[in-house]
């Protein structure tokens, strides 16, 4: 077992819950085999022990430094982007006509995890990077993509994604950032406009820096509908193949908790007028395209915050079964010897806890890598029904990990007591990282709004139902052919049902209600949905551990698989009822009080 991941874990993942075989059929996948990925993550884990893990403490005890106009990162980041473009990690999802592994999804997010379970803030480098490259090589011209995406897949040159302003915050609506055309083809504009909390916007690690940015076209129209995308270097090539800075100054650096490594800063573009962009696609539909880069990262920072609580249960798991500390509630004896902290009952209801969330978790991100895989390389007439039920998906997979993770993370400090708060052990260093996945890549109110205000309601409820169906296909199997776990699937069905009833109360209030009346608690809707999506993936594992065991074949893996299913029933599903409760409630308080009244 590793220190801080389950290579077990993700195996019986791959194998015996998401059917990697049949994936690996498809026609894009053909090329690979499970002997194959099984190389693959080896090779990951090796990259992980090696490269990353070593150097997660020294990097968090040592920030980045802005000096005179320039962000220095820690010197391994420059060997580890190499390493990671050499090994095709960067290029792990794009096709072969890239250079690419045209890996399905599925196993380069296994990888992804492995290697944020190693050092998270070096792992964001390369993540930023493809997503920045997979955009301008799907939505780019001919020259944008031969100029970028080799680069970049390489490791060479850094790509991040520009949207947040200092006025606008996350309302995507107000970004003033301005474009003007200096060609009369509109391919190349002037750009001007300021950028704030840009993660890896500015660094020493590589050649260059190519910002994936928002802007708006003068003339265009207000709000979301009039946003452009752009790709704009810090360095650009002149007509002359002469290589100048493109007037993107980084005027500072934000001093965060955690996440130390990555830096995060401010950016000014234009300020003498000389920053050039250039459009990727269409004006005016760039939301559009860079929602394809925004969902990808939030699913990825969904497996960040899953991989950063695995960390941490195995760092609590490995401290209980080898702290003493006192003795069992009915020993008598003052002298007895004491017993390792492992053997008390809340202490295992922490690592229960810390477990069903971190393998429910990423259990729900792999279902959401499969419906990412089959709505690439499926059959033709299913594709829209796997990317919907991707897309209602999305807001779950971000926050609920992100969200619980503080929970579960915290619970492993307590875990290590009084040892857990300082410094000499990682567990503190975790806490501090998993807190910014809840606001990376839109805060946990948005994701709120999006599934309830959008998602639920998309394509007339078809996604919704699709997803109905799913879990119910589950409680069936379960009640049809593995009778031991009848019991766990009558809870969730008890509990889906009540998802569904109101879901459907909460949409009758949209058609009479103001909106806002619609959408108050739309965060509390976000997690009774993720309590009911984590409880189908633990009945979902529940199936082929429950089947082994009855075949003889069962272990400690397969046992303690059942033993967290079981926790999750008994303590986390009934969490659903006080959530329910909230929501048939008629009681308006978040809008009847007068702010002036919140002192």
């Amino acid at each position: 077992m590793s220190e801080y991941y389950s290579r077990r874990n993700l195996d019986f993942l791959l194998k015996e819950v998401f059917d990697l075989e049949s994936l690996l059929k498809l026609d894009i996948y053909k090329k690979h085999d499970l002997d194959g990925v099984k190389l693959m993550l080896d090779t990951a884990g090796q990259l992980a022990d090696t490269e990353m893990r070593p150097f997660n403490e020294e990097m968090d005890r040592n920030d980045p430094k802005f000096e005179e106009g320039k962000v220095k990162v820690h010197p391994q980041i420059r060997k580890l982007l190499k390493k990671f473009g050499e090994g095709g990690w960067i290029s792990a999802n794009a096709s072969e006509e890239v250079g690419g592994q045209q890996l399905p999804i599925i196993v380069s997010s296994c990888a992804q995890f492995i290697f944020g379970a190693a050092n998270y803030s070096a792992s964001v480098y390369p993540f930023l990077t493809a997503g920045a490259a997979r955009l301008i090589e799907e939505h780019g011209s001919e020259q944008l993509k031969s100029t970028y995406v080799p680069k970049l897949y390489n490791g060479s040159w850094q790509g991040t994604m520009a949207m947040t302003e200092p006025d606008a915050g996350s309302s995507l609506s107000d970004v003033r950032t301005t474009a003007e055309p200096l060609d009369d083809h509109g391919t190349v504009y002037s750009i001007q406009g300021q950028k704030i909390f840009i993660s890896a916007g500015d660094h020493d690690a590589v050649g260059n820096v190519v910002h994936l940015m928002l802007a708006r076209i003068k003339g265009s129209p207000e709000g979301t509908k009039g946003l452009s995308l752009f790709v704009v270097p810090q360095k650009r090539f002149t007509e002359d193949d002469q290589v100048v800075m493109n007037d993107v100054t980084t005027t500072g650096m934000y001093h965060k908790m955690g996440y130390k490594a990555a830096p995060i800063v401010h950016l000014s573009f234009g300020e003498k007028k000389r920053c050039f962009g250039y459009l990727i696609g269409k004006p005016n539909e760039g939301l559009s395209y860079m929602f394809q880069m925004m969902n990808e990262a939030r699913i990825g920072v969904g497996l960040s915050a899953a991989s950063i609580g695995s960390a941490a249960y195995y760092g609590s798991l490995n401290y209980a079964k080898e702290r003493p500390q006192g003795r069992r509630p009915d020993e008598k004896d003052p002298n007895a010897p004491q017993i390792n902290i492992i053997e008390h009952a809340d202490v295992r209801r922490m690592l229960f806890f810390q477990k069903s969330v971190v393998e429910g978790s990423l259990s729900l991100l792999l279902q959401c890598a499969h419906y990412a895989d089959m709505a690439k390389a499926g059959k033709e007439e299913i594709k829209e029904i796997y990317r919907l039920t991707l897309d209602l998906l999305t807001p779950v997979a971000k926050s609920y990990p992100s969200e619980m993770g503080i929970l579960s993370t915290s619970a492993a400090i307590q875990i290590l007591g009084g040892a857990g708060y300082c410094k000499d052990f990682p567990i503190e260093q975790y806490f501090r990282e998993m807190r910014i996945h809840t606001i990376h890549e839109g805060t946990t109110g948005i994701h709120g709004i999006d599934l309830l205000g959008r998602k639920i309601i998309m394509g007339g409820g078809i996604a919704f139902r699709a997803f109905t169906e799913e879990v119910s296909k589950t409680i069936k199997k379960v009640k049809l052919e593995v009778i031991e776990l009848s019991k766990y699937g009558e809870k969730l069905n008890d509990a889906l049902f009540r998802l569904q009833n109101i879901t459907m109360k909460l949409s009758t209030i949209a058609m009479k209600e103001k909106k806002e009346v619609f959408l108050m608690d739309a965060t509390l809707y976000l997690e009774l949905f993720g309590v009911v999506a984590i409880g189908w993936q633990w009945l979902l594992q529940a199936i082929p551990c429950q089947i082994a065991v009855n075949e003889n074949r069962g272990d400690e893996f397969y046992n303690s698989k059942l033993h967290t299913m079981r926790y999750y029933f008994e303590y986390e599903l009934p969490k659903t009822e006080a959530i329910i409760a909230r929501l048939n409630s008629s009681d308006r308080l978040l809008l009847e009080i007068d702010s002036k009244e919140i002192l």
